[in-house]
């Protein structure tokens, strides 16, 4: 009989798969032995696996430039990272490393524009997509860039206001983007989206306020699918309006010429996860052809905007097991050495799921389970997976810890979680680690974090 934890991962998945792979009982993730890693560091640990942001922008970069080729598209394809999904530096430097450009969302994001060029690492001539509802600070700080001169900064309007502010702070010609308030998944509580502008205002609302005006330079229509890139008929109606848009936008100012596709790619949150990349793009890419050449009009540069998909594979999160309690006859809880409500706060937050595999012990047993933080919340739980309604590991050896790991995880937790700050119970934030390859090629690991300590916490609660 198969009731090994090591059969049940290969019987209901196709194991073992591009990161993952199990030898002598112990998990690699990315070929690194993640036991090695624990017996450096210990649990609870943050692991940023910096490669795999590289792998993806060229993994997208290739798929996009083979449609365009295959289609005989006429525009370029350009790939950009959103910053709001993680901020970091190793981040920002890794994603720069692959000419990607960057999409900003928030003033302090213009700030980390103007570090990174200080440093060197950014060129004046690098997109720089300024999204998002955009207080005062926000539209000074982008003014500020152009007036710098970042040539390729686009601001791009939320709302129709919004081109007062620039017309009276910047100095010279500056390139704009308009974006398009789109239609919401019909599961959402509301139709249309908050942010953008109306399909039928777009037009009017370039030829009054600026079709005429020598400052501004409008290239880019901008639509943004909370949903992502999907193969679904919500997806392909709204990129189909976005682009008739375009066409009709382009008739009347010649000087546009990108069209962003905002919503990224999905990333794998389970072992069973399933997705054609390369017919998406192929698919977007002739989908943009054949409408612009119906509207006899030149097929636009496409942009993305990625984030999870950038940098979401890049992350884990490790945690041992260190008691076990039986609460009834069915529900046994292993408990972590932290809190998924402070280290992954999209598990409590909107139930996001992960891929939960255990560490070691892969030729034990294995039971159902359930994962228990250390908080005193009730909701401070992981309970299931994205393929099943039930979490399975192995059964726990009598003198040896059980460790286990949460995978893809890079995109938005520490923002969220308020990394550095004050978690629920005063959780501490769990050390950091960056791994890395060397210049010949062999895998090392640095430290970036050390594990909270009470000082800062108290300090920031103003004892």
């Amino acid at each position: 009989m198969k009731n090994k934890y090591i059969d049940l991962i290969n019987q209901t998945f196709d194991f073992p798969q591009d990161e993952f792979k199990v030898i002598d009982g112990e998990l690699y993730f990315n070929n690194i032995s993640l036991m090695d890693i624990i017996w450096q560091y210990g649990t609870p640990l943050k692991i940023s696996y910096l490669p795999r942001i590289t792998e993806q922008i060229l993994k997208a970069k290739k798929m996009f430039n083979v449609a365009i080729a295959k289609a005989d598209y006429n525009g370029e394809y350009n790939y950009c990272y959103c910053t709001k999904s993680s901020h970091f530096s190793f981040i920002l430097e890794e994603v720069l490393k692959n000419d990607a450009h960057l999409e900003t969302s928030s003033a302090f994001d213009i700030h980390i524009i103007e570090e990174l060029y200080k440093t060197g690492k950014i060129k004046k001539d690098k997109y720089i997509i300024c999204n998002g509802f955009k207080r005062p600070q926000y539209l000074d700080n982008i003014a500020n860039l152009i007036n710098l001169g970042f040539e390729n900064t686009i601001p791009v309007l939320d709302n129709k206001s919004e081109i007062i502010k620039y017309n009276s702070t910047i100095s010279k010609k500056c390139k704009l983007g308009i974006r398009i308030a789109s239609e919401e998944e019909p599961k959402f509580d509301f139709y249309t989206s908050r942010l953008g502008i109306r399909y039928n205002d777009i037009i009017p609302f370039y030829l009054e306020s600026i079709k005429d005006n020598p400052k501004f330079e409008l290239k880019m229509l901008h639509f943004f699918i909370n949903t992502g890139i999907r193969d679904t008929a919500y997806y392909w109606n709204e990129l189909t309006k976005c682009v008739n848009v375009y066409c009709e936008l382009k008739k009347v100012c010649p000087e546009l010429d990108s069209l962003n596709i905002g919503g990224g790619f999905p990333i794998k949150s389970s072992l069973s996860f399933e997705y054609d990349y390369e017919y998406m793009a192929e698919e977007i890419v002739s989908q943009i052809k054949y409408i612009c050449e119906r509207n006899v009009v030149v097929e636009p540069h496409i942009f993305t905007e990625f984030g999870s998909y950038t940098v979401g594979e890049s992350g884990a999160v490790l945690y041992s097991i260190i008691d076990q309690k039986q609460q009834n006859d069915r529900e046994l809880w292993y408990m972590i050495d932290s809190s998924f409500m402070t280290t992954l706060p999209d598990t409590w937050a909107i139930n996001q799921r992960f891929i939960l595999l255990a560490i070691n012990n892969w030729d034990n047993e294995y039971q159902r389970v359930n994962l228990g933080g250390l908080t005193c919340d009730s909701q401070d739980y992981y309970n299931a997976e994205a393929h099943a309604n039930a979490v399975f590991l192995p059964k726990l050896p009598d003198n040896e810890l059980q460790y286990i790991g949460l995978f893809h995880t890079g995109a938005y937790q520490e923002s969220l979680g308020g990394y550095g700050g004050i978690q629920h119970c005063l959780t501490p934030a769990p050390k950091h680690i960056l791994i890395d390859l060397d210049e010949n090629g062999e895998i090392f690991t640095k430290l970036f974090a050390k594990e909270q300590t009470y000082k800062p916490m108290l300090k920031t609660l103003g004892y």
